[in-house]
């Protein structure tokens, strides 16, 4: 590796780290606010959403810069294909977590309706899988991004029940559709914020053995 490519792909990596630092940051307060649903907070998480759009594109800009003067190859190849695909799903994670703070604030709007404790229980492991699968980029730590994979399966479990719990409010209360419909859209949300986890863990076992595993259902 050259200087100079060493220089780019220490920026780029850098780059890509504190863009991971924002999305969680972002979803974190999203989660919160479940909890708590405040309208100024979810505006605020919206403009910290555009801070995160344009990180995005600069990372790209990056990422086309080193193919085009540097031509790399094995490993780095790899890393600049891995921190594309990982801008895309932390952009779409960030765009989640306005969502989930959309859904929290219209619950001010109508009868108040108990949060169902499984979609708390979801979305802080929804958020851990997300910070364990930027653990195990940063630290090419592929054994951990397993992991991850194997969390999505409970995930997807707990979204399934919430959703029977809020149809059964929902038939049992009238009055309470617009809230539980609110916590219905929330849930799918943090249950999408899972499935970008698993989309970045299964990129880094891709950036450290070079194996795509995607569709692989042995792994779930």
């Amino acid at each position: 590796m050259t200087i100079h490519l060493a220089r780019d792909m220490e920026m780029l990596h850098n780059h890509i780290v504190e863009m991971c630092r924002l999305v969680e940051q972002a979803i974190h307060e999203a989660v919160d606010l479940l909890d708590a649903p405040d309208v100024e907070r979810a505006r605020q998480l919206a403009q910290h959403d555009d801070v995160i759009d344009e990180w995005d594109v600069r990372i790209e800009e990056e990422c086309l810069k080193v193919l085009a003067l540097h031509q790399p190859v094995a490993i780095d190849l790899r890393r600049i294909a891995t921190v594309l695909k990982l801008t895309g799903e932390l952009e779409r994670v960030a765009d989640l977590a306005v969502n989930i703070a959309e859904r929290a604030a219209g619950l001010l709007d109508g009868p108040r309706i108990e949060v169902p404790p499984k979609l708390d229980e979801m979305a802080h492991l929804a958020v851990d899988m997300l910070h364990d699968s930027i653990d195990a980029y940063v630290q090419l730590n592929d054994q951990l991004a397993l992991d991850v994979i194997k969390r999505d399966e409970k995930v997807d479990r707990l979204n399934r029940e919430i959703i029977d719990e809020l149809r059964a409010v929902m038939k049992s209360s009238p009055d309470l559709v617009d809230p539980a419909l609110h916590l219905f859209s929330a849930s799918r949300h943090v249950e999408r914020v899972a499935d970008h986890a698993t989309n970045i863990a299964e990129d880094v076992v891709y950036l450290v053995k070079g194996e795509i595993i995607r569709h692989q259902p042995a792994l779930k």
